[in-house]
């Protein structure tokens, strides 16, 4: 189910539109730096693996701001994208899920014949789950959400699973865990 829900035009759709909000919200606030300045449009390219093919082109772009007092750049939270890894952020999620779970016939060949994701990279990603992400500031604000506690280790699978995974859609458990994980706003 995750691997067809990541192959979708409409789940990059909703994500781009929530990363468009995102921005607005963070250009209406006004540069956090010099605290006078006005945030303008400052938005970049990317080139973004693992998701579908003929991705508009809009959706490729890294939504940021740059103050027109101090010339500082501001990025916005981002769903899209994350932090500067050159796949999706919904790919991420997905693809360490899929080796969390070792569910039927998603071995790490497989999932890199899929997703052409290395053998490294996705070692990186699990890494990245069970030792980086559970002491960043994000988890800190979220771990007492989760009743039982998600264990570092099976980080993004529990939390997919406690969002409600096998009884929902896939794109809209999706959209939360990204939503959650990358510090926006539910």
């Amino acid at each position: 189910m995750l691997p067809e829900a990541i192959q979708r035009e409409s789940l990059f759709a909703l994500l781009h539109q929530i990363d468009v909000d995102l921005a607005e919200s963070t250009q209406a606030r006004g540069c956090p730096y010099c605290d006078s300045g006005r945030l303008h449009k400052a938005s970049y390219s990317r080139q973004p693996r693992g998701g579908p093919p003929n991705i508009p082109e809009d959706y490729l772009t890294r939504l940021s701001l740059c103050c027109d007092k101090c010339r500082k750049r501001t990025l916005p939270l981002s769903v899209l994208f994350w932090g500067r890894r050159v796949y999706w952020g919904v790919v991420i999620i997905v693809v360490t899920t899929l080796r969390q779970q070792r569910a039927e016939g998603f071995c790490a060949d497989k999932i890199r014949e899929m997703f052409g994701v290395s053998i490294l990279t996705l070692k990186r990603w699990l890494t990245y789950f069970r030792d980086i992400f559970p002491l960043s500031e994000i988890w800190k604000r979220l771990c007492g959400m989760f009743m039982p506690p998600v264990a570092p280790e099976s980080i993004p699978l529990a939390v997919l699973e406690s969002l409600g995974l096998a009884r929902d859609d896939p794109q809209t458990i999706l959209v939360k865990c990204l939503r959650l994980l990358s510090g926006c706003p539910v």
